[in-house]
Order: C-alpha cells, then sequence, then structure tokens
C-alpha cells in the first residue's frame, strides 16, 4: 500500500511563491513516476506536472510552465513542487499522485495512488 502526505499549501499573495511537498510512505518510491495535480473550485482535476521515477523525464501543463518546477528525492520519498510567480488562477487543491504503470504521463487514469490534498489560495 502506498500513503501520499502533501503538504505547504497556503495562502499567499500574487507573484509569491509556495513550495509543495509530497511526502511517500512506501519502499517502492523509487519506483514510482510522481505527478501534481490541481482541482479548482467548480472545476475538474487537472495534470500540473509530472516526473519519471529517476527524473530524466519532466513534463508540464502550458499554463505553469516556466513557473513551476517538479522535483524529487529518492532518499527521502518525496516529491516537491516549487511554485513561482503565482496567480489568483492557480488557487486550487493540489494532489500529488503515484504511478507504477511505468507511464510519466499527464493522464489522470494512470495514476493508482493519491495524496488527500493541499489548499493553495492566491489572493489578488
Amino acid at each position: 500500500q502506498v500513503q501520499l502526505a502533501e503538504s505547504g499549501g497556503g495562502l499567499v499573495q500574487a507573484g509569491g511563491s509556495l513550495r509543495l511537498f509530497c511526502a511517500a510512505s512506501t519502499r517502492t518510491f523509487s519506483s514510482a513516476n510522481m505527478g501534481w495535480f490541481r482541482q479548482a473550485p467548480g472545476k475538474g482535476r487537472e495534470f500540473v506536472a509530472a516526473i519519471s521515477w529517476s527524473g530524466g523525464n519532466i513534463y508540464y501543463a502550458d499554463s505553469v510552465k516556466g513557473r513551476f518546477t517538479i522535483s524529487r528525492d529518492n532518499a527521502k520519498n518525496t516529491v516537491y513542487l516549487q511554485m513561482n510567480s503565482l496567480k489568483p488562477e492557480d488557487t486550487a487543491v493540489y494532489y500529488c499522485a503515484a504511478d507504477y504503470s511505468g507511464v510519466t504521463g499527464r493522464d489522470q487514469r494512470d495514476y493508482a495512488y493519491w495524496g488527500q490534498g493541499t489548499q493553495v489560495t492566491v489572493s489578488s
């Protein structure tokens, strides 16, 4: 069983930064491709960023490219999402997810394990 716990969310002004953390309680973390997704009020959950198990492949949604950075530390069983130049439209609950299917993808259906989410609110 894989358990994921997000933290680091909060309230920030537009233009500010936050760093999200996702801690995994599993011995197989280094084999998992990891993704960040978000869900804004009244909207569906959307892809934000993904990183392969080795960190060698990284993907971003166009809306966050150049502002957000995904990274991971396999020794600490943790994946990070550094968010800079935040905008009000980045306001959402942010979820991390783990995928063991071998695909580093944008499709949330590829991800079998999900955290509970952390709220990010960006004020204008």
